[in-house]
């Protein structure tokens, strides 16, 4: 057994170490200390056949490259034999990519890049652009709109007429983004039941069943009327009738509060209209299938669905006075945002299914639930922490009401599809406003609540669809209508201006003639 130092050990590896590196030395130089015992003429050829192994070596490096390529970019190996002009530069390319120093590095950074931006493209499609299109939408849309001095809603029209299936269809996704923003119309009637109590709803039910009831009922007989003049069924008649009869409540409530007018006598009127019409979606949608198969069993079907009405109020208010407050209370004592966040969800989440489910309308269960919220102590915080949902999700609401705008349908009709948007707003604010007059509304308030209510609403779209699946109403006739309630809600921000203009100038009328008569007394006097 051989026994070594610790210091005789390492000077012993470092003597292997620069034995091992001379003999790699002399393995390296070896053919040049050869060739010296060659004769010239040997010398030559043995480094002619070296230089050719070389470059044929090359050679084989340089086309595994180009067929590497080739494969990322069949273009460049789609070259007629002979050669041509379009070859020679497809052929020039590929060469400055593996040969030359700055050049292969240049065109290697290229295709990299060029690939590197397919494989985001790809991995984006779909989804993920679709939502990130729409956030930047959200984002962007009111700043922009208010630079220009123009109304937010608007904006979301033309941007959803531009990126939707009749624009450049920027979004693939289009039954995922309507259910989200169906759900829109959901919170935004939430919170506009957490800013009512029973007090109040109980004040307004003149302007709920009076006036709204009064304006349902005689727009659908007008309108079903001119459907008769127009050859349609009695069954069309009847679904057109009722749907373009409902406005718009997702636009009508935002203009009143982004005017803070949600107090006002014109604000408390339009807004009764729009609960009665809600209601009132309930027996069309009902109906719209039993006429379809000729209308019999209709009374049995209405009284179906009175006794699942009273069932999803009944489990609503047992549900708010036993369970919300307490549960609300518990939740609160944990002091934990996504513990508050997650209740108010599930709970108007909950209420909009469950009327959904019974046939009624999801958007009335969520307004319940917000009037029987609004009477705890937790409504400031409710408000407060559904307030960036609901801004959010109405926003796509207005986004995709501006997909129904077909383009191309009022280029080859403009005057037909005129007619009836004017048709529709005119006659709807004519019957609105002689009805607020008779039911003790003044000249200007009136006029008001006739035009902001003129346009066609969000349950249009749901009844005329199912009148379509249903054989009631044809796919062109479908289209139109749709086209036409979209183009009468893009008015109603003009509509509303222009009635408030109107309203001052009615309003201020007869005071100016009282301080004149004053005016001409004291005179006299």
């Amino acid at each position: 057994m051989i026994m070594i130092k610790k210091g005789g050990f390492r000077s012993s590896s470092k003597a292997i170490s620069l034995f091992a590196i001379f003999l790699l030395l002399v393995v390296i130089s070896r053919p040049c200390y050869a060739s010296r015992s060659f004769s010239s003429g040997e010398h030559v050829r043995f480094v002619s056949a070296a230089s050719m192994i070389k470059k044929q070596q090359q050679q084989n490096v340089n086309n595994k490259k180009i067929a590497f390529l080739a494969k990322k970019n069949s273009s460049w190996i789609e070259v007629p034999r002979g050669g041509s002009s379009e070859s020679a530069e497809h052929a020039d390319f590929a060469s400055s990519i593996v040969e030359g120093g700055d050049d292969k590095l240049s065109g290697g950074a290229l295709f990299m890049v060029v690939s590197a931006l397919k494989g985001l493209t790809s991995y984006m499609e779909g989804p993920k652009a679709d939502t990130l299109l729409l956030l930047f939408t959200t984002a962007l849309n009111t700043p922009l709109c208010r630079m220009i001095g123009t109304s937010p809603i608007l904006g979301y029209l033309i941007l959803g007429l531009l990126f939707g299936p009749n624009g450049y269809n920027l979004i693939k996704d289009i039954h995922t983004t309507e259910m989200m923003a169906d759900m829109g119309i959901v919170f935004f009637l939430f919170e506009m039941g957490i800013h009512l109590d029973f007090k109040t709803l109980m004040s307004m039910r003149r302007d709920v069943f009076g006036l709204g009831g009064s304006q349902f009922l005689v727009t659908a007989a007008i309108i079903a009327f001119i459907g008769n003049m127009c050859g349609l069924s009695m069954a069309a008649q009847i679904v057109i009738g009722g749907g373009l009869a409902l406005s718009s409540s997702a636009f009508v409530l935002q203009l009143l509060k982004d005017k803070d007018q949600m107090s006002t006598t014109f604000g408390r009127s339009s807004f009764g209209v729009l609960l009665l019409q809600d209601l009132a979606v309930v027996p069309l949608l009902v109906v719209t299938p039993i006429l379809a198969g000729g209308g019999g069993g209709l009374a049995a079907a209405l009284g179906s669905a009175g006794i699942k009405a009273v069932i999803a109020l009944t489990t609503i208010f047992m549900a708010g006075k036993f369970l919300l407050k307490p549960f609300f209370n518990a939740v609160a004592k944990t002091k934990s945002q996504e513990a508050f966040v997650g209740a108010i969800l599930s709970t108007v989440l909950g209420m909009s299914f469950l009327t959904e489910g019974l046939g009624l309308s999801n958007t009335l269960g969520a307004f319940l639930a917000g009037i029987l919220l609004s009477e705890t102590d937790h409504r400031h915080h409710i408000e407060k922490e559904i307030a960036p949902f609901r801004g959010i999700l109405v926003g796509l609401f207005f986004f995709s009401v501006g997909f129904e705008i077909d383009l191309q349908l009022i280029r080859s009709k403009p005057g037909l599809v005129a007619a009836i948007v004017l048709g529709i707003a005119s006659l709807k604010a004519v019957i609105a406003s002689a009805l607020s007059l008779l039911f003790g509304l003044s000249k200007g308030t009136a006029l008001r609540v006739g035009l902001i209510l003129s346009q066609g609403g969000e349950f249009a779209f749901v009844a005329f669809r199912l009148a379509r699946s249903c054989g009631i109403l044809t796919d062109d006739l479908t289209k139109l209508m749709l086209t036409c309630v979209s183009l009468t809600m893009g008015l109603t921000p003009f509509l509303d201006d222009f009635g408030a203009k109107m309203a001052d100038a009615l309003d201020a009328r007869p005071a100016t003639n009282d301080k004149k008569g004053k005016f001409a007394r004291k005179k006299r006097v």
